[in-house]
């Protein structure tokens, strides 16, 4: 009876075990190109990091394909990540530098100079929540706004950083971080008052 005690909590123990060292455990076996282990990362980060993809590239099956894409680099640089900060963070570099890269081949980013505005708004039959409101005013915001508003209010990036990825001077990346804000708050200024949420 002690016996089956003592390998029951050994079980336990073994189990809470590889639990705690599960993301330790996935990397070491994806630098040695376990499939099962490449399936369980996709699986656990996938739909984080369509997302990711989603909030640079409107068009979702594109965005599908750049993800897999980053899965893909994912996997083949695997040995580069050196444990040091999130991996899911590292992962989500990835797909952000994947994003820009798809953007980059399409020519989607413009070197524009002139100001750019927002198409004239639909008009909108009933109320939506401002959430909602938000996220199509930032999905309609000109290309070049939008790359920057995203890396910089939705992933976190410096100005520093963005003038890196896309290859721009820093006051061009808070000069179209202050045209992307001004141009939200005024289309969805506009947006109450069409409401009467004034």
């Amino acid at each position: 009876m002690l016996k089956t005690i003592q390998i029951q909590n050994n079980q336990i123990g073994q189990t809470f075990l590889e639990n705690a060292n599960e993301a330790t455990y996935n990397i070491r076996a994806l630098t040695k190109g376990d499939e099962r282990a490449q399936k369980a990362v996709y699986e656990t980060f996938a739909p984080k990091m369509l997302a990711a993809c989603c909030n640079f590239i409107s068009d979702k099956t594109l965005a599908e394909e750049v993800m897999h894409n980053g899965f893909v680099k994912v996997f083949f640089n695997i040995k580069k990540y050196k444990n040091e900060g999130s991996f899911e963070g590292w992962i989500r570099k990835i797909m952000i530098r994947e994003s820009l890269s798809f953007l980059r081949k399409k020519k989607f980013i413009i070197a524009s100079q002139s100001d750019v505005i927002l198409e004239k708004q639909k008009t909108y039959q009933k109320p939506v929540e401002e959430v909602s409101e938000i996220q199509r005013l930032i999905e309609q915001l000109p290309i070049e706004f939008k790359l920057v508003f995203n890396l910089y209010a939705i992933e976190g990036y410096s100005h520093k950083e963005i003038s890196e990825l896309l290859k721009i001077p820093e006051t061009t990346s808070k000069t179209r971080l202050f045209r992307a804000r001004k141009l939200l708050k005024e289309q969805l200024q506009t947006i109450k008052k069409a409401h009467g949420r004034f």
